[in-house]
């Protein structure tokens, strides 16, 4: 099981990488910051970035404001 923000949960499956998940979730933000178990991934990782079982992750989409 992967958890991602701390509240949801998905089926981990072998080979999974960063960008599977998020198109799994439909997450569509161009500017994400993402980490595995406390660890930064860089973007250009995310193609090849395969997540652990019992991975938690943190998907945050940065925003402009003011």
């Amino acid at each position: 099981m992967i958890t991602v923000n701390g509240r949801e949960q998905v089926a981990w499956q072998e080979g999974m990488t960063v960008q599977g998940l998020l198109e799994l979730l439909h997450y569509t933000y161009p500017q994400l910051v993402i980490s595995i178990n406390g660890v930064l991934v860089p973007e250009e990782s995310y193609a090849t970035e395969v997540i652990p079982d019992n991975a938690e992750m943190q998907v945050i989409h940065l925003m402009a404001g003011g």
